[in-house]
Formats: C-alpha cells, structure tokens, sequence
C-alpha cells in the first residue's frame, strides 16, 4: 500500500481531462500563471521599497507622504497650537 504509480496518476490525467475538458485547464493554467506574475512583481516593488525607506514605492504613495510644514502649521514651540485647530 504504497503511493501512486505512474499508471495511476496517468489515469486520474485523463479523467480530469475528461471532465474538465482541455479549454478549461487551459484558462486555469493562464490565470495561475497570471497570479503568481502579479505575486512576484509584489515581492519584488516590496524588496524595493525597502532598499529605498525614503522614496514611496508606488505613485500613489507619493501623492500621500506629507509635505513640509511651517512654523505657522506647528505653532509657536511652546505646544500651543494655533487658532483653529
């Protein structure tokens, strides 16, 4: 009572063919490949992101990472803020 032998998985190849048919194995085929595509270019915009902690990783970011601020937006040092806020 072993594992499968090469008949064996032969045989289930051709069942799932059957079912399934090869129209649709191959579409399943297309998006995993697309998947793990997308996974690796994550992993990597992710490894550069790190390599650069400065620079925002993604356009979006950029748009997002604060901008310099004045003394007029921080107030007068002593914690007090200024009107309004």
């Amino acid at each position: 009572m072993g594992g499968f032998s090469l008949w064996h998985w032969l045989i289930v190849l051709v069942i799932v063919v059957l079912v399934f048919g090869t129209k649709r194995l191959k579409n399943v085929g297309q998006d995993l490949g697309e998947a793990m595509r997308g996974f690796k270019k994550g992993l990597n915009e992710d490894a550069d992101a790190k390599s650069e902690p400065g620079a925002p990783s993604r356009p979006e970011d950029a748009a997002a990472t604060p901008t310099a601020t004045t003394a007029a937006d921080k107030g007068d040092g002593d914690g007090n803020r200024p009107a309004g806020h």
